[in-house]
Order: C-alpha cells, then structure tokens, then sequence
C-alpha cells in the first residue's frame, strides 16, 4: 500500500502559479454556487419584503456580502418583484422562464471583486505557511494544517477587512470615489484607523476556527481516502469529496460565530442608513448570550441547512479546482526542467 497521499510539495511550483490555481478556482466556485444565493434571496423576499434602509446578507459560500436596499425593490440587481414561488426548485424552473437563465447570476461581479483576491491571499498563504512549518520543524503531524490555516486565514481577513467596509459603504450610499475618501479621512479622524477594521472580531472568530478545522479534516480525509483506494496521489474526485466532507463539518461546527457575524453585519449596514440612531455594536459574546435568550440554543444554528448545502460545494468545488491547478503546474514545470537538461 502507497504511503504518499498528496500530489507533491508545492514548493514545485512557484506563488505565481499557486495564485493563478486558487484564483481560477473563486472563480469557478462563484459560477456555480451563485444561483443558489439568488435563488436563497428571491425566496427570502417573498416572505419578509425589503423596505428602504433595510440589509440582507448575500453568501456565494466564499465570501460573505452586505446589501443596503435604498428604493425598496429596486435595491439590487437580483432583487426584483417576486413571483410567486413553491419551493426552490419552483423557483429555478420559474426565475429561468421568466427573466432568463442570465437572471441565476446576477449578482455575480460584486461577489467576484471579493472573493478573488481573498481567495488568492488565503490559499496561497497557506500552502507556503504549511511547507514552511514542514522545513522549520521537521514534522509532518496534523497540527501543521491547522496552524497554518488558522494563520493564512487571520491574515486574509485582516488584508480584506477594510476593501470590505469600503465597498459597503458604497453600496450603502452611492458614494462617489471623492466622497468616499472624504468619508473615510473623517471616520480616521474621529475613530482612529481601527475604524477601518470594524467587524473584523466577529469575522475572525468565525472564519479562523473554521479554516483550522477545515485544513485539519481535509489532510485527514484525503489521506484517509487515498489509503483506502490504494492511491499514490490524491485524484480530483478525492479532493472533492475531502473538501466536501471537510467544509460540512467546520461549517457545522462554526455555525454560532456565523450567525453573530450575520448580526453584527446587519447591526453595520442599519447605522450606516440611519447613523443618528445607531448605538454601541454588541460584543460578540454578548450577542451570543442575546440570540440564545431569545430564540434559545437553536438560534444560534440557524440556518444550518443553508449554510451546508453552499459551503459543502463551494469547499468541494474549490479545493479541488485548486489541486488539479496545482498538479497541472508541477507536471508542466517537471516537462520544462527535462527539457533543459
């Protein structure tokens, strides 16, 4: 039976190609879990209408985005006037039918303007955070993973947070690029530079937690599964279904911090459309002890099924795109090197 069970050390290929690998796969990942989200907010609409000043939370299972409705129905690109539909697969079938199959990725840009650099940082991050830990301390355990992606993970937030409250201050007011850094210089001003960092604890107790969990089970699961199928290196399917596997169970996991995260981000949009009567942010924990008194332990799952059936594909769909890039570039590099010698 084969002992090795990954597709070979990524120092075989350079940041650059690991960049490309992971980037090529937000992008794929956005184009298939996005109909989901709009299909999720089209039927979220039909229930609770949204009125002026009112948020709702857009997910393609990568990154999380704030939407600020200013016109009521015509708050968004995907938001338009409901038909009324029976379910999610009615509503498919009826948002393909009636405004065109184009409709089930509305939405698609603003996601891509974030998800693809984040995405870029994060992965790329912690592939060279792993190889690095590797050489530094000469183990191979599985501590190394979750380390690594607890750490690529904090950096990526903490890189993206301000491009986030940025572009959500935008949507939020139609501000132009001069009027933004006006607004941007005042809250510096008034709040110090930290400002510009807001949300970014709530974000961090979920997506760092999440990330640690998520490369541990993911080197668990693959190796687990290359053992069982006799593999020498991991195939696509097998990281498809390690990613899947995986991102179900921190996603599960983490669901507490992500429905904080939800209300702290919602709590931002309200004072950014009604700044006079905007108060203090709760803490995270005493958000927690809020959603747990009023809905009981169940709220702080809600959700869960949502939530799963985007991130298991959305994990699934990219780790395995990333992987495939990632041996594509090290078999391509390996021909070069033959042929120079």
């Amino acid at each position: 039976m084969a002992e090795k069970t990954s597709p070979g050390p990524s120092g075989a290929i350079t940041p650059l190609q690991q960049m490309l690998a992971s980037g090529t796969g937000a992008i794929l990942t956005s184009l298939f879990v996005t109909p989901l989200d709009v299909v999720k907010i089209r039927l979220q609409a039909q229930r609770t209408p949204f009125s002026k000043g009112k948020c709702f939370l857009y997910c393609n299972g990568l990154m999380d985005h704030l939407y600020v409705c200013q016109n009521g129905n015509s708050c968004t690109a995907w938001y338009k006037t409901p038909t009324c539909f029976n379910g999610t697969l009615d509503a498919f079938v009826k948002i393909t039918r009636h405004e065109g199959i184009r409709s089930l990725w509305s939405g698609l840009p603003p996601t891509l303007v974030m998800a693809v650099p984040a995405t870029v940082i994060y992965f790329t991050t912690y592939d060279q955070l792993r190889d690095y830990l590797h050489a530094r301390t000469g183990s191979r355990g599985h501590h190394i993973p979750l380390l690594a992606g607890a750490l690529a993970r904090l950096g990526a937030v903490t890189l993206i947070s301000p491009l986030e409250l940025i572009r959500t201050k935008m949507q939020s007011r139609q501000l132009s690029y001069r009027e933004l850094r006006v607004c941007i210089q005042s809250a510096v001003a008034q709040d110090g530079w930290l400002s510009l960092w807001r949300g970014w604890g709530p974000t961090v107790l979920r997506d760092v937690p999440f990330s640690a969990l998520y490369w541990f089970n993911y080197e668990l699961v693959r190796e687990w599964l290359c053992r069982q199928t006799r593999l020498d290196e991991a195939t696509f399917m097998v990281s498809f279904v390690s990613g899947a596997i995986s991102g179900t169970v921190a996603a599960v996991l983490t669901l507490p911090f992500d429905v904080v995260k939800t209300q702290r981000q919602i709590q931002l949009g309200d004072s950014e459309m009604h700044p006079a009567a905007a108060s203090k942010p709760s803490s995270t924990w005493l958000l927690l002890q809020r959603i747990r008194a009023e809905s009981g332990t169940r709220g702080l799952f809600a959700g869960f099924l949502p939530r799963v059936i985007k991130v298991a594909p959305a994990c699934a769909i990219m780790i395995s795109t990333y992987e495939f890039g990632k041996t594509f570039f090290q078999k391509l590099n390996q021909e070069r090197r033959l042929r120079g010698l």
